[in-house]
């Protein structure tokens, strides 16, 4: 993860919030790329607690392997939907030359998905 120890789940949503409206300094195609990795890593920051609260140093695995367990601690929609749109993150911070970038709208509607769950995965 590319968080560190005083990064908060909200400091990236506001990053995120940030680079969707243009605030920061780069290319368009740049910051759609970067809010989706700073909303990935605030759901793999939600879901590392979710796990350690359950049963600690589960969040020492994969992430494959968090997205498994979290089907035996969360709702079995919300970790379908958690695992949806973290692989469409992963997808979208990834740069592959012959491949176009996520759009302004992906991201939007992946900030909009994963602020939801965020909301559900602290209840």
């Amino acid at each position: 993860m590319l968080s560190t120890p005083t990064t908060s789940v909200e400091e990236l949503l506001l990053t995120a919030d940030q680079l969707l409206a243009a605030r920061a300094g780069a290319t368009a195609a740049g910051r759609h790329r970067g809010a989706s990795l700073a909303l990935r890593t605030a759901l793999e920051l939600s879901i590392d607690r979710v796990l350690d609260a359950a049963v600690p140093g589960l969040a020492d695995t994969t992430m494959r392997a968090k997205m498994l367990c979290l089907h035996c601690y969360t709702a079995a929609e919300t970790a379908r939907r958690t695992n949806t749109v973290w692989s469409h993150l992963c997808l979208g911070c990834h740069y592959h030359q012959y491949e176009i970038g996520p759009t302004h709208d992906q991201v939007r509607a992946w900030r909009a998905e994963v602020g939801e769950l965020i909301g559900t995965l602290t209840i």
